[in-house]
């Protein structure tokens, strides 16, 4: 019998809170994507037991429901026809999703899509610069030599250019021309400029807009009135940022409204000619000067004990809240400016403590799942990756979160007294040994944070006595007979997982977007093999089937948790460039209602690749009568042309 698409909009509708609760609607192969006004108006129950509909989950702000290929687009049509609404894009859709956000959120999103892509070229450099440093010092000779130039000048290059690569990767997240974004970015330190760093040490008048007495050049554009300092911006970031964002704003715009056949030539000579004119003679000179400003109240506060003090305690609420990326702006201007990064300490002993109280949880905790989640945790918390203590470990108990706040505050107080740097940034915990230049004053700083965040741990924080009485009860269980397993292995994230290969090459599903990785050792089947017809049809997405050799899903990719499950069996992963996951364990297992599955993350969490996502029973599953078969699914892949999916698409 055909699908009444009329029926199936009107129930969709009718459940969602009517047209007034929809901001904005559209659909792509499989799915409608509705940003909803007030989510609690929502049947989700209702909606899923809608003939038509095949299952439906949040992402990004977004409601989608599943209805398939072919049909989707017919529903979608009535559903406009009730509501009235105009036809959207999924660009539309997810530019409402965004605008949802709160204010903060939207403001401070951009500046963590800018600097995440540049940190290795960053890391890479900084970690290069220790070493040089550390070789100079260490042989007085080789200081002289040209190899210590030619490694000096390799080293140096990512910060001496640092405006160039700011501006490319500005321009990706503002929808822009990058290679006009890095005509911008290299404008701004070409060779005819006064260098940036040494404007400082150049004798001029004082004045806002820099009246010179004729040492640093000017140009007089607008006659006497407003000259223009002929000075380049190595070092800043900001007037990059702001420069490329107006850049994108002139582009787009330019291209909405030139014709076509003149495109190709007007369009990128405007833009780049307006960009930089407003570049040199406006934004430069402001941002220039407020983010000195900036800088220079950062370098107080980090200098001051009891602001670096301050700034140990709510490092790791900006973890928790995805924030903490905005520090990458004042870390970069420390390094440009005076080359070393002061801002490192805080984030180092505010890392290591959340490792020291997840520590104290592994070793102090009978409940072996406690133990399972917490020990490899926290050696990632060791090397600087404080997500899984944080949302596995540490905030679910509170108690050691707080202790951990504890040894962040004496830890970042210590580095404020001796005033520690580093020679890069993104780099925290024991691998910050490689940029830190007080290697014993660093040792010390760590053993304040993680030690007092131990101790203080290992003295409050008392297990859950559910926790203990699950424990005892396991003791009494016969031991199961061991069967074979495969060598731990570490995943991207520096942890040690012990039953799922997460290295580098075990890929299962790759595309234009990325790569996602195993989740859990087991046999992989392509998604057309699942024992569900859902899932089998590609209605989803497409993807694999594992059969399961453990009982732990990991994170395959880094991301966002975009929902979980009432009943624990499933997660969806919004992941890089928009990838949208979905991991549901076992076949009809919702049935079980949560029976036998323990999530260890919630929606919103931030997660890194090997991150444990939840744990399930294997023979409870089987008893109640349903393969365990871990379905993992770009449920967006009709998004993409490239998707290929199966067994170590890498190795």
């Amino acid at each position: 019998m055909a699908l009444d698409y009329r029926k199936c909009a009107q129930e969709i509708v009718d459940h969602i809170g009517g047209r007034e609760n929809v901001a904005q609607a559209a659909h792509c192969a499989t799915r409608l994507r509705l940003v909803i006004k007030d989510n609690d108006k929502v049947d989700k129950k209702y909606i899923e037991d809608v003939e038509g509909v095949k299952g439906l989950f949040e992402s990004n702000g977004q409601l989608q429901i599943i209805i398939g290929t072919g049909t989707v687009n017919k529903v979608y049509d009535e559903f406009l026809s009730i509501t009235g609404m105009s036809e959207a894009t999924k660009d539309d859709v997810k530019a409402a999703a965004a605008a949802k956000q709160p204010l903060w959120k939207r403001l401070l999103k951009p500046i963590g899509d800018v600097f995440v892509p540049i940190l290795p070229a960053i890391v890479a450099s900084g970690l290069m610069m220790g070493l040089v440093e550390a070789l100079g010092k260490a042989i007085p000779s080789f200081s002289g030599s040209d190899w210590y130039a030619f490694l000096d000048m390799i080293a140096n290059t990512a910060f001496a250019f640092l405006p160039v690569i700011v501006a490319i990767s500005a321009s990706r997240v503002f929808g822009g021309n990058i290679f006009l974004g890095a005509v911008v970015g290299l404008s701004m330190v070409h060779t005819n400029l006064l260098n940036g760093w040494n404007v400082a040490n150049t004798e001029a008048i004082n004045s806002f807009f820099g009246v010179t007495d004729g040492v640093i050049p000017s140009w007089h554009l607008f006659g006497p009135i407003l000259p223009i300092r002929q000075t380049g911006y190595q070092g800043h970031v900001i007037p990059v940022i702001i420069a490329v964002y107006l850049m994108c704003k002139i582009e787009n715009w330019l291209h909405k409204h030139v014709p076509e056949m003149l495109d190709l030539f007007i369009v990128p000579l405007c833009t780049v000619l307006s960009t930089c004119l407003l570049t040199f003679t406006i934004i430069g000179p402001i941002f220039a000067q407020l983010e000195t400003w900036v800088l220079q109240g950062a370098e107080l506060l980090v200098h001051n004990p009891l602001g670096a003090a301050v700034m140990g305690a709510l490092y790791p609420w900006t973890v928790v809240m995805g924030l903490h990326h905005m520090y990458n702006v004042i870390e970069a201007g420390m390094l440009g400016s005076v080359g070393l990064n002061t801002w490192m300490p805080i984030a180092s002993a505010a890392n290591f403590a959340q490792f020291g109280a997840c520590l104290a949880v592994g070793l102090k905790a009978k409940n072996n799942k406690t133990k399972v989640v917490a020990v490899p945790s926290s050696l990632s918390a060791a090397l600087g990756i404080t997500e899984p203590a944080i949302f596995g470990v540490n905030l679910r108990f509170f108690k050691p979160f707080i202790c951990a706040m504890v040894g962040g505050i004496a830890g970042s107080f210590f580095g404020a007294i001796t005033g520690i740097g580093a020679t890069a940034y993104g780099v925290t915990g024991i691998p910050g040994y490689l940029t830190i230049d007080k290697p014993l004053q660093y040792t010390i700083l760590l053993a304040i944070s993680g030690g007092i965040a131990f101790a203080l741990t290992w003295t409050l924080w008392k297990e859950p006595e559910a926790d203990v009485q699950k424990a005892k009860e396991s003791e009494k269980k016969p031991a199961e007979p061991a069967s074979p397993a495969a060598a731990p292995e570490k995943s991207a994230a520096g942890q040690v997982v012990d039953d799922v290969p997460l290295g580098l090459g075990n890929v299962i599903i790759t595309s234009s977007a990325g790569d996602i990785m195993k989740p859990i050792n087991g046999t992989v089947i392509p998604y057309t093999k699942i024992q569900d017809e859902t899932f089998a049809s590609g209605a989803l997405g497409q993807g694999v089937g594992i059969e399961p050799e453990g009982e732990i899903v990991y994170a395959p990719v880094e991301g966002v948790i975009s929902s979980v499950a009432g009943t624990n069996h499933a997660v969806g992963i919004t992941g890089p460039n928009d990838q949208e996951l979905l991991i549901h364990v076992g076949v009809d297992t919702v049935m079980m209602n949560g029976d036998g599955f323990t999530t260890y993350v919630k929606e919103g969490d931030s997660v890194k690749v090997g991150q444990p996502l939840l744990k399930f029973d294997s023979a409870k599953i089987r008893a109640a009568g349903h393969p365990d078969t871990v379905v993992v699914l770009l449920t967006n892949s009709d998004d993409y042309e490239d998707v290929r999916y199966g067994e170590n698409l890498k190795k």
